[in-house]
């Protein structure tokens, strides 16, 4: 994690981004305990609050447990739950505005995505 924080979003929102991207990535699994809130509060010179706002709202949402008097963890299927809203999340909101600017630039999407495809290394 970065401690690169930018003014448009509270502290605890972008946290709780990161922790949710290194779920999504793979590098957070079931069952892995997070840092302690002390720990990155000291690491990033945040309040150790902000640090317990993000890690509740990881909470509220089911993806992480508290275990009392040993830390935070990554419940099991946390990962499919935040892929699944993700993917619904990006269907919902992102794609129609991608959509919307490929057409009004009179881009072909199957070119794109065959363009894109080259790009990676032929993985699309």
């Amino acid at each position: 994690m970065s401690a690169d924080w930018n003014d448009s979003t509270p502290i605890y929102r972008q946290l709780k981004e990161r922790v949710v991207g290194m779920m999504l990535d793979g590098v957070l699994k079931a069952g892995d305990a997070l840092p302690s809130v002390r720990s990155i509060a000291a690491e990033y010179q945040l309040n150790p609050i902000t640090v317990s706002k993000a890690y509740q709202e990881l909470v509220d949402e089911s993806l992480v447990e508290k275990r009392r008097g040993i830390g935070m963890y990554v419940t099991e299927g946390a990962s499919e739950k935040l892929l699944a809203s993700e993917r619904e999340r990006f269907i919902r909101e992102e794609w129609p505005a991608m959509v919307e600017r490929i057409r009004r630039l009179g881009l072909d999407i199957e070119q794109l995505l065959r363009d894109s495809g080259n790009a990676q290394g032929g993985a699309a």
